[in-house]
C-alpha cells in the first residue's frame, strides 16, 4: 500500500524551494542546499523520500489515465480557486494568507512589471491544478519538484539520494542518460512525475498561448530550468520557452509578503481577464 505522507502545509514545499533557491543577494550558492534538521525540515524530507520511491514511470501512466479524462467535475475558475482554499491551514508560521492571496500576489507582481496580459493570468492560474487533493491525492502526487520518468534520475533533483528505493531506479529499461527517450526528443515526448504541474496544463492547454503552458506544466521542474539536467532531451521548441518558465520562476518564489492583496478590488480586473482567455467552465 502506497502511503500518504502529508507534510502540514502545502507552503512548506515553498518555503523549501526558497530556501534551496534563494534570492541571489540572500544566500551564497554553496548554501542553496544546506538544510537545517528543524521539525519542518524533516517533513520536507520525509514528503521526498516517498515522492522518490513511488513516482514510477508505471505510476505515472495510471494517474494519467484516471485523471486526464477531465471527468471529475466542472467549475468556473473562481470556484476552483474557491474549492482550493479547502486545502489551506494555519501551520505556516512565517505568513497567513490563503491560496488565492497567493496566487493574487504573484499574478500581481508580473501586471505590475508590465508584462503580457497572457503571463499575468498564468500567475494566477498556475497552481490550480492543487485541486488534485480535493479529489483524494496524496500531497507528494501534487506537490514538489517534478523531473522525467522513464530515464536516469538526475543527481540535480533535491533529494536524489532516495530514488534508489524507486524501482525504475535497478529497471534497465529506464535508468540510462536517455532510458526510452531519444536525444532532443522533445520534452512533450517526455512523461514528468505526476503532479498538479501537468495535470492542469492538459486542463488548459486548448485556450492559453504556448509560452503560458510551458510555465504551466515546467514551473516545478526545478532540475531543467534551475540546474539544466535534462538539456540533452529538450528540442529547439523546449529551450526557447523554457526562457519564459525561467522568467516566470522569481515571481512565482520571491512575491509572496504578508500584506494580502484586496480581492473585492481586484477580482472584476481578473473576471474580464479570465473571459479573455477562457470559457466560463473548465473540465477538470
Amino acid at each position: 500500500m502506497i502511503p500518504n505522507t502529508s507534510l502540514e502545509s502545502l507552503e512548506h514545499w515553498e518555503d523549501d524551494l526558497k530556501k534551496r533557491y534563494p534570492k541571489p543577494h540572500q544566500k551564497q550558492k554553496k548554501d542553496y542546499r544546506n538544510y537545517a534538521d528543524s521539525p519542518r525540515d524533516q517533513l520536507v524530507r520525509n514528503f521526498y523520500k516517498i515522492n522518490h520511491q513511488y513516482q514510477t514511470y508505471d505510476f505515472v501512466v495510471s494517474k494519467q489515465d484516471e485523471f486526464l479524462n477531465l471527468n471529475k467535475s466542472k467549475m468556473s475558475v473562481w470556484d476552483a480557486l474557491d474549492y482550493l482554499n479547502t486545502l489551506v491551514d494555519d501551520s505556516d508560521p512565517d505568513i497567513e494568507l490563503d491560496q488565492l492571496q497567493h496566487l493574487l500576489q504573484t499574478s500581481e507582481a508580473i501586471r505590475q512589471d508590465g508584462h503580457p496580459d497572457w503571463f499575468v493570468l498564468t500567475g494566477l492560474l498556475h497552481d490550480l491544478g492543487k485541486v488534485l487533493c480535493l479529489y483524494g491525492e496524496p500531497q507528494w502526487a501534487v506537490v514538489g519538484d517534478t523531473y522525467p520518468v522513464g530515464c536516469e534520475f538526475s543527481d540535480k533533483i533535491v533529494y536524489s539520494e532516495f530514488f534508489a528505493e524507486n524501482p525504475d531506479y535497478s529497471d534497465e529499461r529506464y535508468n540510462t542518460k536517455l532510458g526510452i527517450y531519444s536525444e532532443n526528443c522533445g520534452l512533450d515526448q517526455v512523461k514528468m512525475s505526476w503532479g498538479h504541474d501537468e495535470y492542469l496544463y492538459h486542463v488548459l492547454k486548448d485556450y492559453l498561448p504556448k509560452p503560458a503552458l510551458y510555465i504551466i506544466r515546467y514551473h516545478s521542474f526545478y532540475a531543467q530550468h534551475r540546474e539544466e539536467a535534462y538539456s540533452h532531451l529538450m528540442n529547439k521548441e523546449d529551450l526557447e520557452n523554457f526562457k519564459w518558465v525561467k522568467k516566470f520562476n522569481p515571481y512565482d518564489l520571491y512575491s509572496k509578503v504578508p500584506v494580502p492583496p484586496d480581492v473585492k478590488a481586484l477580482k472584476p480586473y481578473y473576471e474580464d481577464l479570465i473571459a479573455k482567455y477562457l470559457p466560463t467552465q473548465l473540465h477538470f
